[in-house]
C-alpha cells in the first residue's frame, strides 16, 4: 500500500513541531526555564504525533514522539564501553580524602617529576540511580546502554529514548564550540522523591507493589523490555563524564559541565569548581547539611582533579581512576530491636554471625537482618538477642549494627555463642590462627556447595543467563545438582519437572549453558572460588599462563613472581589445585565440554611464552603511525605488559612525538629507549617469527 503525500504545509508543520518540542525540553530539563505550561507541550506533541500517525514518512528517528516508548522486546542485546566505564574509590572520613590527594601528588612526582602543591577540582553530587552511557552520531541520539560491569551492558536505547531529559538531537549554540560527530557521554539516570512518592501511589492504587527506593524505581524503570512502561515514569538525567569523542577535547572538568548544557545535555543539579581540597570538603559538608532537603538521593559527592592533563596522566588502576574519588555521606541510621542470632556458612566455609530484627525502614528499604562479620566483631559490640540497637546501611547497601543501646538491654537479653560445629553439617568448626572468621572445613556442606554453585553460575562469573539463587537451591535440593559440572548434564525433562519451570524456560536455560560453555579464562578461573581470587586477580593469571592446565601446575614461587600476586594469593591457588576433590571439579567441568577461552595475548605464544612475555612497556609521546590504545593492544597481544610509569623494571620505553618527563627518568635508569620507527620493526619482527 503506498503511503499518501505528505502536503509542503503538513511537513513544515511537523519540523516546526518537532524543533519547538527539543528546544523545550531542553529549556525545561537543562536549562530549567520553561516558557510554555505542560498543557501546551502536551498539545504541541498530540499535534505532532497526528501528523506522523496520518503521514509516516514524517516520523524521522529523532522525532520527539518517539519518547512515548517502542513495541516491547523479547530480550537486551549487550552494550560495549569504549573505552570502559570505571567504578570510583570511595572515602568516608577527611583523612581519606587528604591521603587520596597525597596519592595523586606522589604518583606524578615519583613518575613524571612534577610538584603539585594543591589540585583545583571538580566537585558533583553523588546521585543514587543507574550509571548509563549515550552516544550521539552527527548530533543525533544513536544508542544507549547500561553501565553493566564497566565493559559492556545492556543495550537500552529505546527507554533512554523516552527519558525526555536526553535530547534526541543535539544543540548547535548561538556561541561556542558546536557539538562532536561522535559523543559518547555517561551519567546517571535517577528519579526525583516527589515523582518517586508520586509513582508509589499510583502503584498502591493499582494494588502493585511500591518500589523500596528511588533508585530501584529508576533501574527497574530502565529495565523494562516494554519501553512503553518507561515513558510513563518519571525519569531524569545528569550527565558528568564522557567515553569516546571525535572531532573535540575538553580542557577540564569544568570545561565539559559547561560545554555539555549548551548542546542540550544536562549535568548534576549542583556541582562547583574548588580551588583546594579544603573548598571541597567545604562543598560537602554543604551538600551534607541539605541533604534531607535535596529533591532527590545523593550518597555523597564525587571530587574529580579539575585538568584534563592531570587526569590523564594520573591514569588509573585496574579498577578505578587516580583522579578522582566518592567522599560518601555517613550511612542513614535507624534504631531496633535484635529478635534473634543466627549463622550462616558462604561459599569459602565462613560461619557469619547474623543478627535478625524487627523490621525497620533505613534509606527507604526494609530491613530484617544486620551482618555482625565475625566472632572477635559479636564480641566486641556485644550484641545480644533482645538487644536494642542503632543499625545502618554500609555504604547505604549492607545493613549492619553499629551499636548497642544499653541503657535499654532487658535483663534477660542472652549472648550467642560462635558454634563448635558448623550449623548445616556438623563438622567441627575452625579458626585458624590469625585469622578472624569461624570456617566450616567441609568442602562438601551443603551451605558450601549451594554458595559455590550460586557464585559459579553469577553475572561475573560463568554468567548463566535464569540460573539465579532460587533455581540453584531447587536443584540442589532435588539432588539433580552437587558440582558445577551437573549443570552442563541437566535434560529438558529434569527441568520442565521442576516447580515453576516450563518447557520453554527449560530451553532456554539449556541454551543460557550451552552459552556459558566457552567463558574466557578469567571467568573461569573466577568462577571456581578460589579465596582471595578475585576477577582482576583472575585476568592477571589469565593473561600469564594462558589455560587452567597452566595455572594448576604452578608452584607458589611461580605464582609470587607474577606481578599482583602475593604469597597468601599464590598459597591459595596452590593448595586449591592440590586438593584431589578441587582438581576433580575442574576435571569434570572440561570433560562435559567447557572449552576457557585464553585471552589473545596468551595464545599468540601459548601459556607464557608469547614474544613479549615477561617484557613491560611503558608510552610516552604522541604515536604518528597508531593511537596509543592500538599500541597498547599489540603489545599485550604479543604477551607484553603496558605500564604507567617507569622503574629501572622496565623493559622498554616507547617515545612518540612529545615525550614527556618519562624519557628523562628512563634515561636516568639505563631503559632501553625505541623510538617509533624502531618499535614499528620490533613489532613486525616478532609478529614475523
Amino acid at each position: 500500500m503506498n503511503e499518501p503525500n505528505v502536503p509542503p504545509e503538513d511537513e513544515e508543520r511537523a519540523q516546526t513541531l518537532a524543533r519547538e518540542l527539543h528546544d523545550h525540553n531542553i529549556r525545561y530539563h537543562v536549562h530549567d526555564a520553561p516558557v510554555i505550561s505542560d498543557a501546551e507541550y502536551d498539545r504541541m506533541m498530540r499535534e505532532l504525533q497526528a501528523l506522523e500517525d496520518k503521514y509516516p514518512a514524517l516520523a524521522s528517528p529523532d522525532s520527539p514522539s518517539m519518547r512515548v516508548g517502542a513495541p516491547p522486546l523479547d530480550s537486551f542485546d549487550a552494550f560495549h564501553h569504549d573505552p570502559p566505564m570505571r567504578s570510583l574509590e570511595n572515602a568516608v572520613t577527611e583523612e581519606e580524602m587528604v591521603a587520596f590527594e597525597e596519592r595523586a601528588k606522589r604518583f606524578l612526582l615519583q613518575t613524571y617529576d612534577r610538584n603539585i602543591e594543591t589540585f583545583d577540582f571538580t566537585c558533583e553530587p553523588k546521585l543514587d540511580g543507574l550509571a548509563v552511557e549515550v552516544i550521539y552520531r552527527n548530533d543525533s541520539f544513536h544508542s544507549g546502554g547500561t553501565r553493566g560491569n564497566g565493559v559492556s551492558g545492556e543495550d537500552i536505547t529505546q527507554n533512554l529514548k523516552t527519558v525526555r531529559g536526553i535530547p534526541l538531537r543535539l544543540r548547535f549554540p548561538e556561541e561556542g564550540p558546536e557539538p562532536p560527530a561522535y559523543l559518547a557521554v555517561r551519567g546517571e539516570v535517577f528519579m526525583n522523591l516527589q515523582g518517586f512518592e508520586k509513582l508509589n501511589r499510583e502503584r498502591l492504587e493499582r494494588e502493585e507493589p511500591p518500589f523500596a527506593n528511588p533508585r530501584n524505581a529508576a533501574a527497574g524503570s530502565l529495565r523494562q523490555l516494554d519501553s512503553r512502561i518507561t515513558a510513563t515514569r518519571p525519569l531524569e538525567v545528569a550527565f558528568y563524564a564522557v567515553g569516546r569523542v571525535e572531532g573535540f577535547s575538553f580542557q577540564s572538568q569544568s570545561h565539559l559541565l559547561e560545554s555539555l548544557p549548551k548542546w542540550g545535555l544536562p549535568v548534576s543539579p549542583v556541582w562547583r569548581k574548588c580551588a583546594n581540597l579544603r573548598e571541597a570538603v567545604e562543598f560537602y559538608e554543604e551538600l551534607l547539611r541539605g541533604r534531607a532537603d535535596a529533591p532527590y538521593e545523593q550518597d555523597g559527592v564525587v571530587l574529580k582533579v579539575d585538568s584534563m592533563e592531570l587526569q590523564n596522566e594520573l591514569g588509573s588502576t585496574s579498577r578505578a581512576p587516580r583522579w578522582a574519588i566518592a567522599y560518601k555521606f555517613p550511612p542513614k541510621q535507624e534504631t531496633t530491636r535484635v529478635e534473634d542470632i543466627i549463622f550462616q556458612v558462604g561459599r569459602t566455609g565462613a560461619i557469619t554471625p547474623v543478627a535478625l530484627m524487627k523490621p525497620v525502614r533505613v534509606g527507604g528499604v526494609e530491613v530484617t537482618r544486620a551482618t555482625l562479620h565475625n566472632e572477635d566483631e559479636m564480641r566486641r559490640k556485644d550484641v545480644r538477642k533482645g538487644d536494642r540497637v542503632l543499625i545502618q546501611r554500609a555504604g547505604d547497601v549492607i545493613p549492619e549494627v553499629v551499636v548497642v543501646i544499653e541503657e535499654e538491654r532487658p535483663p534477660d537479653a542472652e549472648a550467642v555463642p560462635m558454634p563448635e560445629k558448623c550449623p548445616i553439617c556438623a563438622t567441627p568448626a575452625e579458626r585458624p590462627e590469625g585469622e578472624a572468621v569461624v570456617r566450616c572445613p567441609n568442602p562438601v556442606c551443603p551451605a558450601v556447595v549451594r554458595e559455590s554453585l550460586r557464585h559459579f553460575a553469577s553475572r561475573r562469573a560463568m554468567d548463566v543467563d535464569g540460573l539465579g539463587e532460587k533455581l540453584v537451591n531447587q536443584l540442589v535440593d532435588s539432588g539433580l545438582v552437587s558440582e558445577p559440572a551437573d549443570f552442563f548434564a541437566l535434560s529438558k525433562e529434569q527441568l520442565s519437572s521442576l516447580e515453576r519451570m516450563g518447557e520453554k524456560s527449560a530451553e532456554n536455560l539449556l541454551e543460557a549453558l550451552d552459552r556459558a560453555k566457552k567463558p574466557t579464562l578469567a571467568r573461569f578461573i573466577y568462577s571456581l572460588g578460589i579465596r582471595h581470587v578475585g576477577e582482576h586477580i583472575a585476568e592477571v593469571l589469565a593473561e600469564r599462563f594462558g589455560s587452567v592446565r597452566e595455572l594448576s601446575r604452578a608452584d607458589t614461587e611461580t605464582l609470587v613472581s607474577v606481578h599482583e600476586v602475593g604469597p597468601q594469593v599464590a598459597e591459595r591457588i596452590v593448595r586449591f589445585f592440590s586438593d584431589a576433590r578441587s582438581a576433580q571439579m575442574v576435571d569434570n567441568l572440561l570433560k562435559a565440554g567447557v572449552d576457557p577461552q585464553a585471552p589473545p595475548e596468551a595464545a599468540e605464544g601459548g601459556s607464557g611464552e608469547a614474544a613479549f612475555s615477561g617484557f613491560s612497556f611503558v608510552l610516552t609521546g604522541t604515536l604518528s603511525g597508531r593511537s596509543r590504545s592500538e599500541a597498547k593492544a599489540a603489545i599485550e597481544a604479543l604477551g607484553g605488559r603496558v605500564i604507567s610509569s617507569v622503574s629501572k623494571n622496565t623493559s622498554f620505553l616507547v617515545a612518540g612525538e612529545r615525550p614527556g618527563s618519562k624519557l628523562k627518568n628512563a634515561e636516568s635508569l639505563g631503559v632501553e629507549i625505541l623510538d617509533e620507527d624502531a618499535f614499528e620493526q620490533m613489532l613486525a619482527r616478532e609478529k614475523g617469527s
